[in-house]
Parts: structure tokens; C-alpha cells; sequence
């Protein structure tokens, strides 16, 4: 028995795409979960301001910008190296996942925001096509492109939650100082 949506869906904080995936095929399903979180790690932007988005609230260097940051690493590490075969040095990479979240000078929301859409696009791209048993190497150990599609549904839930603690925290702070 397919499943029919009822006449009148609430917007649920993934978007429609999600629900629409509830019957979609396997891919189009995994497509639309990394895509959902890709809007999640976005959307932490919206609502503060450059200061509040380089606010470290943690010992560690992560902050709401740096997330982001990371984010474009982690989409230009599986997809532009491990799939699209370009090297992490013609692709300017730190060398460790922390370099990541280092934030330069010049990085603001929008340039950093900027890098991170393109960044998405260029995976969309990459991924467009391909067979989801299509293997690539992970540092020696071969993955199918399905196992890596569900690990940056992983890796990118995993950090929009971290960043949607922050921005609450920052939302918090404001809160306080008015």
C-alpha cells in the first residue's frame, strides 16, 4: 500500500523535500536527507550577527561560523577529492579536520555562506548520475557512494545540531544585554 499525504501538511523544520521522500526512490530519498541537513547547517547564518557567528561558546574552536566552515570541508573532501579525484592540495585543504574550523580575517558570513553553496552545488553535481554502488577510497578502504551520502546525512545533522545549540546560546546572550 503506497502512502498518501494528508490534505494539509504542517512545514516540518527539514522541509518539503523530506516528506516528499517518504515514497521517493532510494536515492532520490538520500539525495533529499543530505540536502535537508545541507538547509539545516545554512540556515545557522540567518539570525545572528558576524560577531555572534564567530563566538567561541565552547573550549573547543568551534563556532557557528566555523561549522559552516567545516561543513564546505567536509562537502569538498567526499565529494570534490574522494569522487571527483582532485587532490586536497590543488583543492587548498587543511591538512586536519580542526585547521577546518580556523576562521580567517577575511571570513564573513556571506563569503563563508558563499563557499559553502557553491560547495553544495559542486557535490550536487558530482553526485548527479553516478551509481550509488560506485566505490571511492577512504584512506585505503573502498566505500560505496550510497554508505557516503548516509555518512554526510551523519556528519552534517551531527553539526547543524551543534550550531543550533550555539545560535540558542547566542539568542540567549542577546537576550541578556537588552
Amino acid at each position: 500500500m503506497r502512502w498518501t499525504a494528508p490534505a494539509r501538511l504542517e512545514w516540518q523544520p527539514l522541509g518539503w523535500a523530506v516528506v516528499e521522500a517518504l515514497t521517493a526512490s532510494e536515492r532520490d530519498s538520500l539525495e533529499a536527507m543530505v540536502d535537508a541537513q545541507r538547509s539545516a547547517i545554512d540556515a545557522l547564518l540567518d539570525d545572528i550577527t558576524e560577531d555572534e557567528a564567530r563566538a567561541r561558546l565552547v573550549p573547543s574552536l568551534t563556532t557557528v561560523l566555523g561549522l559552516v566552515k567545516h561543513a564546505t570541508f567536509v562537502e569538498r573532501v567526499w565529494f570534490d577529492h574522494r569522487l571527483g579525484g582532485r587532490t586536497r592540495k590543488e583543492l587548498d585543504l587543511p591538512e586536519t579536520v580542526d585547521e577546518s574550523f580556523v576562521l580567517e580575517p577575511t571570513d564573513t558570513r556571506e563569503s563563508v555562506l558563499a563557499t559553502y553553496r557553491a560547495a553544495c552545488e559542486r557535490s550536487r553535481a558530482l553526485v548527479a548520475g553516478r551509481d550509488l554502488d560506485e566505490l571511492l577510497d577512504w584512506r585505503g578502504t573502498p566505500v560505496s557512494l550510497r554508505w557516503t551520502l548516509l555518512h554526510m546525512i551523519r556528519e552534517l545533522a551531527r553539526h547543524a545540531g551543534h550550531g543550533d545549540i550555539l545560535v540558542e546560546q547566542l539568542h540567549e546572550r542577546r537576550s541578556h544585554r537588552s
